[in-house]
């Protein structure tokens, strides 16, 4: 019989065994995060939370345009989007919700979602025990089983609306056994003396929106990472490791409203406004606010980028971190809306990264 303490001499558990695991693991430690408990068991979270169908999870439909449009019946809810390294939870409404094909959009003032659809796999509804209390959520994961969103039910959410959704798009298929397939890695090496780097340039700054740059790097065939070490220093510059909570603290003690960007394949979760409780634990650093969390772990960062992309309506500036894998962690800009202009209040606080890096003044740079 396995136990805790038998995990790592296991292979794989069976779905039986898994779901045994899952609750002896709880009560040993009621704090344990579902997809930390699932990488010591060598499975997806996908296939735990699957084991415990028929008790605290339902398996949910593939029809995601629909019920994704339901959510407004739901209330206000908590978000919550992730990454390997990054954690983005915001609380808010589903509203202002338009899909098309496999693309969607919710831009509500606080929930602020780009959506990517034939990435959502599979949902489960989710009911379970925290901390004494019944915790309700719907859970979307890819074909890989990596969870992409998360919505949990708050103390003001309609319950009603919730279990009404769920016996609606609650799949006839209930089994506890999940299938999952893995990706293939993605990173892209190409020989930097087969770009063209001069191209690449001045494509980059003919730029009229901050959206043109993933057009950029497909037609020049040419990795994230790798553009920006071709590029001229004022449009990419490397920055310290550290520039990332200075930039933060900075954006609470000048009550600087700014964007942050965090997203997987499926989905990617935006807040906007100021950010106040700032505090680190550990090799976390936390965004800690009423209705806006984000947890970063610094560990994972390999490099932090300065970018600037013109736009239509001038240089839009970014801070933009980077695992070792070359794959997106976080982005953070400044506040802003297509038609407007970058925040002086940004540009100030990274005035001080353009300084450490003696770094072309930004009204200087080409249009």
């Amino acid at each position: 019989m396995l136990t805790s303490d038998s995990i790592k001499t296991h292979n794989k558990p069976n779905p039986i065994e898994l779901k045994s695991l899952w609750q002896l693991s709880r009560k040993e430690n009621p704090h344990i995060r579902i997809r930390d408990f699932a990488g010591q068991l060598n499975v997806s979270e996908a296939e735990l939370v699957a084991a415990n169908c028929g008790d605290t999870a339902t398996r949910l439909n593939a029809n995601w345009d629909e019920l994704i449009r339901q959510l407004p019946k739901l209330g206000t809810v908590m978000a919550l989007t992730r990454n390997d390294d990054a954690v983005h939870e915001k609380v808010g409404n589903y509203q202002k919700i338009s899909i098309t094909g496999n693309m969607g959009l919710v831009l509500d003032e606080n929930i602020d979602l780009r959506l990517f659809l034939n990435h959502w796999h599979f949902g489960f509804a989710v009911c379970e025990h925290n901390n004494g209390n019944l915790r309700h959520s719907l859970q979307f994961f890819d074909r890989d089983g990596c969870a992409i969103h998360k919505i949990y039910l708050q103390e003001t959410s309609n319950l009603r609306a919730y279990h009404e959704l769920v016996d609606t798009y609650a799949a006839a298929d209930q089994s506890v056994s999940q299938s999952v397939s893995s990706y293939a890695p993605t990173s892209i090496n190409y020989l930097d003396e087969k770009i063209d780097r001069v191209s690449l340039i001045n494509d980059w700054r003919k730029m009229q929106d901050t959206h043109d740059f993933f057009g950029l790097l497909k037609k020049h065939q040419v990795g994230r990472i790798q553009a920006f070490q071709l590029a001229d220093r004022d449009l990419a510059c490397q920055m310290p490791a550290s520039s990332i909570e200075w930039v933060l603290e900075q954006a609470s003690i000048t009550e600087t409203p700014i964007m942050v960007f965090v997203g997987n394949k499926g989905v990617i979760q935006i807040h906007t406004g100021k950010v106040e409780n700032i505090k680190k634990t550990g090799s976390w650093l936390n965004i800690l606010d009423d209705n806006f969390n984000l947890h970063l772990c610094l560990d994972s960062v390999s490099s932090t980028w300065l970018v600037r992309k013109p736009t239509k309506d001038g240089i839009v500036t970014s801070l933009e971190l980077y695992d070792a894998a070359g794959e997106n962690i976080a982005q953070f800009f400044g506040k802003r809306k297509p038609g407007e202009t970058e925040l002086n209040e940004w540009r100030g606080i990274l005035s001080g990264l353009y300084e450490l890096k003696q770094l072309m003044p930004l009204a200087e740079i080409a249009q």
